[in-house]
C-alpha cells in the first residue's frame, strides 16, 4: 500500500491496528473496545497545523506501508518502547530504537515495517509547514527558520527543556487535564527553544549528530560528527604548517581536542592516508619544489623539511619519486 500524506499514513496504521475512532471535546481516542489489550492512541489536533499523539499499543499482525509524501513537516518526541524498522529512499534498511528524536521531513519516500506482537509506547508532536507560514512568520517575520537542519535525518536528541514539555503534556493528557490553549502555548515554546538551539551556535547538538562516515577502532564502530571533521581538518592544517617539526600524535590530539585513536582513524578515512604518510607527502612535495626552483644543497633542503640526516631524506625521496634528489633536480 502506498500513502502520500501524513494523514493517509496515520489512517492506514490505525486501520491495521484495528482501532475505531471516538471523539471528545478536547481530543480523539483511537482504540478497539473489543480488544482493549491492543492499546490506544490519543490525538490532540489543530487540523493542518499540528498534532500531539500519545501512543501505547501492540501490533496485532504483520504489515508494512510504502510512503511518498511531499509534505514539509517537523516531528519530535519521546519513544519509550518499540523498534521501528524502515527504509528511506535507496538507503539500506534501518531501525529506530527507544530514545528522544527530532526529524524535519520533506519529499519523504520509503517503506516501514511493523511486526506482530511488537509494543510501541511514546509521545510525538507533529508541526506542519502551514503553521510556520500562516502563524509564526506573519507575526514574527524576522524569525529564522530551521533550514539549517538536514531534511529526512532523524536526530536522536531533544533539548532537555523540550523533553520536559513533552512529558508534561503527556501527563496532563493522562489526567484528562490538557486544554488546547495550553497545548498550543507549549508547542510555541518548543519552537522557540529549537530556534535558540540552532541560532546560538553554528555547532550544536543537532549538527554534531550528522553522520560523516563510520570508522573502526578495534572492534568498535564509531560515527564521525561535524565537530570530529573540523578537528581532523584542523590537524591537517597544523601538519601542513608545521611539516618540518610536526607535533606528536599525542600533542596533536590535545591541540584539536580529539582523542588519539579517533584522530588517527578519522584522518585516514577523510584523507585516505595516515597522519605519518601525509606528513611525508607534505615534506616531499616541498622538497621537490625546492629542488626545482632553488640552488639549495640536498643537505640544506633535507634540514628545511625536517630531516636531521640527508641520507634518510634521500631514501624517502627516492621511495616517493623513484629518483634521488640529485637525479630529480637534473631531470628538471
Amino acid at each position: 500500500m502506498l500513502v502520500r500524506s501524513n494523514e493517509e499514513f496515520k489512517k492506514a496504521v490505525l486501520k491495521h491496528l484495528e482501532f475505531d475512532r471516538y471523539d471528545t471535546n478536547s481530543y480523539t481516542l483511537y482504540t478497539n473496545k473489543n480488544k482493549p489489550e491492543l492499546g490506544y492512541l490519543i490525538s490532540y489536533t489543530r487540523e493542518n497545523y499540528y498534532n500531539l499523539g500519545i501512543a501505547d499499543y501492540t501490533i496485532p499482525k504483520n504489515f508494512s506501508l510504502s510512503f511518498d509524501n511531499p509534505e514539509h513537516l517537523i516531528r519530535f518526541g519521546l519513544v519509550y518502547k518499540g523498534i521501528t524498522e524502515f527504509r528511506i529512499g535507496d538507503n539500506p534498511p534501518a531501525s529506530f530504537s527507544p530514545s528522544s528524536f527530532f526529524v524535519m521531513e520533506q519529499d519523504l519516500k520509503g517503506r516501514q515495517v511493523w511486526k506482530r506482537g511488537q509494543h510501541y509506547h511514546g509521545t510525538e508532536i507533529t508541526i506542519h509547514e502551514r503553521y510556520f507560514t500562516e502563524i509564526i512568520k506573519p507575526n514574527f517575520p524576522d524569525i529564522i527558520d530551521l533550514e539549517s537542519l538536514i531534511k529526512n535525518y532523524t536526530y536522536t536528541y531533544l533539548p532537555l527543556e523540550i523533553a520536559d514539555i513533552v512529558r508534561k503534556l503527556q501527563g496532563l493528557a493522562y489526567e484528562d487535564a490538557l486544554n488546547n490553549i495550553y497545548l498550543e502555548a507549549k508547542i510555541l515554546e518548543c519552537i522557540g527553544i529549537f530556534i535558540n538551539e540552532v541560532r546560538k551556535y553554528p555547532e550544536n547538538a543537532f549538527t554534531n549528530q550528522i553522520n560523516y562516515g563510520t570508522i573502526m577502532i578495534g572492534s568498535r564502530s564509531l560515527n564521525l560528527t561535524s565537530s570530529d571533521i573540523r578537528a581532523i581538518q584542523k590537524a591537517h592544517d597544523i601538519i601542513s604548517e608545521k611539516y618540518s617539526s610536526p607535533p606528536s600524535i599525542k600533542a596533536l590530539s590535545k591541540m584539536v581536542f580529539l582523542n588519539e585513536q579517533k584522530l588517527k582513524a578519522g584522518f585516514t578515512k577523510h584523507y585516505h592516508m595516515t597522519i605519518g604518510e601525509y606528513t611525508n607527502h607534505v615534506r616531499m612535495t616541498i622538497a621537490a619544489n625546492l629542488l626545482s626552483t632553488t640552488d639549495l644543497s640536498v643537505d640544506a633542503i633535507s634540514k628545511k623539511v625536517g630531516y636531521d640526516y640527508s641520507s634518510n631524506f634521500s631514501k624517502m625521496f627516492y621511495k616517493i619519486y623513484g629518483k634521488t634528489p640529485l637525479q630529480f633536480r637534473k631531470a628538471k
